[in-house]
Protein backbone atom coordinates (compact mmCIF):
# COMPACT_ATOMS: atom_id res chain seq x y z
CA UNK A 1 0.00 0.00 0.00
CA UNK A 2 2.62 1.77 0.40
CA UNK A 3 3.96 1.72 -2.83
CA UNK A 4 0.54 3.14 -4.04
CA UNK A 5 0.57 5.82 -2.07
CA UNK A 6 4.00 7.23 -2.51
CA UNK A 7 3.38 6.82 -6.69
CA UNK A 8 -0.03 8.38 -6.44
CA UNK A 9 2.07 11.39 -4.07
CA UNK A 10 4.96 11.87 -6.64
CA UNK A 11 1.92 12.03 -9.46
CA UNK A 12 0.18 14.35 -8.29
CA UNK A 13 3.14 17.07 -6.97
CA UNK A 14 4.77 16.24 -10.10
CA UNK A 15 1.57 17.54 -12.14
CA UNK A 16 0.81 20.35 -9.67
CA UNK A 17 4.76 21.64 -10.41
CA UNK A 18 4.15 21.55 -13.94
CA UNK A 19 1.21 23.32 -13.49
CA UNK A 20 2.97 25.49 -11.54
CA UNK A 21 5.80 26.47 -14.51
CA UNK A 22 3.26 26.77 -17.37
CA UNK A 23 1.95 29.48 -14.86
CA UNK A 24 5.09 30.43 -13.87
CA UNK A 25 6.95 31.07 -17.80
CA UNK A 26 3.76 32.81 -19.03
CA UNK A 27 3.43 30.23 -21.79
CA UNK A 28 0.95 32.66 -23.34
CA UNK A 29 3.29 35.32 -24.50
CA UNK A 30 4.91 32.91 -27.47
CA UNK A 31 1.68 32.61 -29.10
CA UNK A 32 -0.35 34.66 -31.55
CA UNK A 33 -2.73 37.36 -30.80
CA UNK A 34 -6.30 35.22 -31.13
CA UNK A 35 -4.66 32.00 -29.26
CA UNK A 36 -2.78 34.05 -26.79
CA UNK A 37 -6.55 35.63 -26.05
CA UNK A 38 -8.00 31.73 -25.80
CA UNK A 39 -4.79 30.80 -23.41
CA UNK A 40 -5.47 33.14 -21.00
CA UNK A 41 -9.03 32.98 -20.89
CA UNK A 42 -9.30 29.64 -20.47
CA UNK A 43 -6.28 27.54 -19.79
CA UNK A 44 -6.47 28.08 -16.21
CA UNK A 45 -9.82 26.85 -16.15
CA UNK A 46 -8.60 23.95 -18.04
CA UNK A 47 -5.36 23.05 -15.79
CA UNK A 48 -6.25 23.77 -12.43
CA UNK A 49 -9.69 21.32 -11.84
CA UNK A 50 -6.87 18.91 -13.95
CA UNK A 51 -4.44 19.28 -10.59
CA UNK A 52 -7.63 19.58 -8.37
CA UNK A 53 -8.53 16.47 -9.16
CA UNK A 54 -5.14 14.76 -9.16
CA UNK A 55 -4.66 16.27 -5.55
CA UNK A 56 -7.70 13.91 -4.75
CA UNK A 57 -6.02 11.34 -6.31
CA UNK A 58 -3.49 11.80 -3.86
CA UNK A 59 -5.35 11.07 -0.90
CA UNK A 60 -8.04 8.52 -2.12
CA UNK A 61 -6.50 5.57 -0.16
CA UNK A 62 -6.67 7.44 3.49
CA UNK A 63 -9.94 9.34 2.40
CA UNK A 64 -12.05 6.30 1.45
CA UNK A 65 -14.91 8.38 0.11
CA UNK A 66 -12.50 9.92 -2.72
CA UNK A 67 -12.40 6.36 -4.14
CA UNK A 68 -14.59 6.27 -7.42
CA UNK A 69 -13.70 8.67 -10.07
CA UNK A 70 -16.92 9.95 -10.57
CA UNK A 71 -16.99 11.43 -6.56
CA UNK A 72 -13.73 13.23 -7.08
CA UNK A 73 -15.01 14.99 -10.54
CA UNK A 74 -18.23 15.75 -8.86
CA UNK A 75 -16.17 17.96 -6.50
CA UNK A 76 -13.60 19.43 -8.66
CA UNK A 77 -17.06 20.02 -10.77
CA UNK A 78 -19.14 21.17 -7.74
CA UNK A 79 -15.92 23.71 -5.88
CA UNK A 80 -15.26 25.13 -9.60
CA UNK A 81 -18.93 25.96 -10.67
CA UNK A 82 -19.44 27.35 -7.38
CA UNK A 83 -16.50 29.72 -7.77
CA UNK A 84 -17.64 30.91 -10.97
CA UNK A 85 -21.42 31.05 -9.89
CA UNK A 86 -20.04 33.38 -7.14
CA UNK A 87 -18.76 35.53 -9.69
CA UNK A 88 -22.25 36.33 -11.14
CA UNK A 89 -23.17 37.58 -7.55
CA UNK A 90 -19.86 39.74 -7.77
CA UNK A 91 -18.52 38.12 -4.94
CA UNK A 92 -15.20 37.64 -6.25
CA UNK A 93 -13.56 33.77 -5.41
CA UNK A 94 -10.81 32.91 -8.07
CA UNK A 95 -11.63 34.92 -10.54
CA UNK A 96 -13.73 38.09 -11.27
CA UNK A 97 -15.94 37.93 -14.16
CA UNK A 98 -18.77 35.21 -14.66
CA UNK A 99 -18.23 33.24 -18.00
CA UNK A 100 -20.40 30.19 -19.05
CA UNK A 101 -17.31 29.17 -21.02
CA UNK A 102 -15.23 28.75 -17.97
CA UNK A 103 -17.53 26.28 -16.67
CA UNK A 104 -17.01 24.52 -19.87
CA UNK A 105 -13.75 24.62 -19.63
CA UNK A 106 -13.49 23.23 -16.39
CA UNK A 107 -15.73 20.51 -17.48
CA UNK A 108 -12.89 19.55 -20.39
CA UNK A 109 -10.00 19.91 -17.80
CA UNK A 110 -12.26 17.24 -15.39
CA UNK A 111 -12.41 14.69 -18.13
CA UNK A 112 -9.24 15.07 -18.97
CA UNK A 113 -8.03 14.39 -15.72
CA UNK A 114 -10.25 11.29 -15.68
CA UNK A 115 -9.25 10.14 -19.03
CA UNK A 116 -5.60 9.68 -17.89
CA UNK A 117 -6.33 8.43 -14.17
CA UNK A 118 -8.75 5.50 -15.64
CA UNK A 119 -7.28 4.99 -18.97
CA UNK A 120 -3.55 6.03 -19.21
CA UNK A 121 -2.28 5.69 -15.28
CA UNK A 122 -4.40 3.09 -14.87
CA UNK A 123 -2.42 0.92 -17.59
CA UNK A 124 1.17 1.81 -18.13
CA UNK A 125 2.19 3.33 -14.25
CA UNK A 126 2.84 0.87 -12.04
CA UNK A 127 1.37 0.59 -8.48
CA UNK A 128 -1.32 3.43 -9.68
CA UNK A 129 -3.98 1.02 -9.98
CA UNK A 130 -3.94 -0.35 -6.15
CA UNK A 131 -7.38 -1.97 -5.81
CA UNK A 132 -6.47 -4.13 -9.12
CA UNK A 133 -2.99 -4.95 -7.17
CA UNK A 134 -4.47 -5.53 -3.85
CA UNK A 135 -7.12 -8.31 -5.41
CA UNK A 136 -4.17 -10.52 -7.09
Amino acid sequence: MLKHLLTRTLIAVATLLIIALIHGFRLGTFLEEEARILYYSYASDIIIPFGVYFLLCMNEIQIKIFKPWYIKALIVFGLATFSEILQLFDIYFLGKTFDVFDILAYTLGILIAVFIDRIVYNKYIPNWNYKKTLSN
